[in-house]
């Protein structure tokens, strides 16, 4: 089971933090970092595997590859903007992380452009002229 070792990590790494964090601060923020990397790396096969199933769905329901790519690009953003927002967080840098999760929320309007004009464009086909 993938989550208990996920959880022994950030236990093992938590137990760490506390221990060296008094004498050096830095190397407790190089063990965040890491331990959070690691994990993001370890999940990277999961989402690999949840991508594949909903692009063979999108294909069976004959939908837009495009719409599909532009949705998981949005899904990445937000959890990239998420996760590097959470490490400077941890850094003690909240008005960076405010930026980054600033940043992300712009990125992913200007991705969803694209789509909330097709639905727009959809709606106004089905009202009456």
């Amino acid at each position: 089971m993938e989550i208990i070792q996920i959880v022994g990590l950030g236990l093992l790494t938590t137990v760490l933090v506390l221990i060296i964090k008094e004498q050096k601060p830095m190397f407790a923020f190089l063990l965040i970092t890491f331990t959070g990397i690691t994990i993001f790396l370890f999940l990277l096969g999961k989402i690999s595997s949840v991508i594949q199933v909903l692009e063979d769905l999108a294909i069976k329901a004959n939908i837009n590859m495009i719409f599909l790519k532009t949705i998981l690009k949005i899904i990445g953003i937000a959890y990239i903007a998420e996760f590097g927002a959470q490490i400077v967080r941890d850094a003690g840098q909240e008005s960076v992380a405010a930026k980054i999760e600033l940043a992300g929320k712009v990125l992913i309007m200007v991705m969803a452009i694209p789509i909330v004009s097709v639905i727009i464009e959809t709606v106004m086909k089905l009202l009456p002229a």
